[in-house]
Parts: structure tokens; C-alpha cells; sequence
């Protein structure tokens, strides 16, 4: 009987060990994102005009393993119109080139910009419903995750404040009405969103 009884609790053991083991170091979780809290649209503030979607949002994991995110892209999606934003810059006050970030469960909490490509495109932000896609590319996937797909509305009050360097559009994130709230803010030439 006590032979049985340790074999019982040698085998309840061995599954606790082998389930701990598999939530804390094999499992590989999910990569998600907290919902922005803001977002914007307009120029970028650097020496030459481009223009640029910046949101600021915590990635995080939903294992103890984590994520190694190789890059990062916005794709804006208006009706027929569908624009990658692929150039990746991140940080608070210091901005550096987004590249082999680790996503841990704590997460990372930054601002984030995304460029067009310097590859001639020129893309304007048209009055219209749109969707904001966020991507990430991560080590060890074959395809972009889909973090987060947003949508927002621009006005044409908005759209047309846009066509000057100085002005960008805000879209802050209202709880009691659960939607994006857009307001235009005029800011310095040279200095980016805050």
C-alpha cells in the first residue's frame, strides 16, 4: 500500500513538474498589444516632409518565454486604398530604428512611428473611414502577426488641416465612448508628436 501511494504521488509530482515546465519555458504564448491610447496622423517633423502614423501602445507576451519582434509596419487601409507604413522608429525621447526589440511578459510600454517607404511613395490622408493595422514580424515566423486592427474616422475639416506641415490630427481614445475622439493640434516645425 505505501508503494502505491508513493508511486501516486511520485506521478502527481512528475505532472506538476512537467506542466510548470511547459508554462514557463516551452510554451511560447501569444504577442499582443494594449489598445493605443493615441494615435496620430501627419508629418513627421524631420528636415524633409513625410508624413507618418504614431501611436503608443504596450507590447507584451502571454508566456514567460517572450518574443524576439525583428520589425514592425503600419498598414492604412481606406476603402480600395491600402498603404504600408514600413519604416519602424521607436522610443521616448531618444528615437532609434526599430530592430530585434524582446517582448517580455512585464512588456514594453513606448511611442511608436511609422514612415513611408523612401521609395517615392506619396500617400495622403483623404477624408474617409479608416483601418490601421498593426503588424509585427517576429523570430522563427514565416508570416507578420496581426497585433491590432484600428479604426478611425477623418474628417474632411481634418483632412484639409492636414495639407499644411504644421498640423497633425490626434486621435484620442475615449473609455466612456468606447471610440476614437479627433481633434487637429498645430505643432512646431522639427518637433515630432508627443
Amino acid at each position: 500500500m505505501t508503494a502505491i501511494i508513493s508511486i501516486v504521488v511520485a506521478t502527481v509530482a512528475l505532472g506538476i513538474s512537467a506542466t510548470t515546465l511547459w508554462l514557463t519555458l516551452l510554451r511560447r504564448g501569444k504577442l499582443r498589444m494594449t489598445l493605443p491610447n493615441v494615435i496620430y496622423f501627419g508629418a513627421d517633423g524631420g528636415d524633409e516632409p513625410n508624413i507618418k502614423v504614431y501611436l503608443r501602445a504596450l507590447l507584451y507576451s502571454t508566456a514567460k518565454r517572450g518574443w524576439v519582434v525583428e520589425g514592425m509596419y503600419v498598414r492604412a487601409r481606406r476603402a480600395e486604398t491600402s498603404q504600408n507604413f514600413n519604416i519602424w522608429v521607436l522610443g521616448e525621447e531618444k528615437l532609434a530604428r526599430g530592430s530585434g526589440l524582446f517582448i517580455g511578459e512585464v512588456g514594453v510600454a513606448t511611442n511608436h512611428h511609422f514612415l513611408l517607404p523612401a521609395d517615392g511613395t506619396d500617400f495622403k490622408f483623404l477624408p474617409g473611414s479608416y483601418v490601421i493595422e498593426v503588424y509585427a514580424t517576429c523570430v522563427g515566423d514565416a508570416a507578420p502577426k496581426l497585433l491590432r486592427a484600428i479604426r478611425l474616422a477623418l474628417s474632411s475639416e481634418h483632412a484639409t488641416a492636414m495639407r499644411t506641415i504644421e498640423n497633425g490630427v490626434y486621435f484620442d481614445w475615449g473609455p466612456d465612448s468606447n471610440a476614437y475622439h479627433a481633434h487637429v493640434r498645430r505643432r512646431p516645425v522639427g518637433k515630432p508628436p508627443e
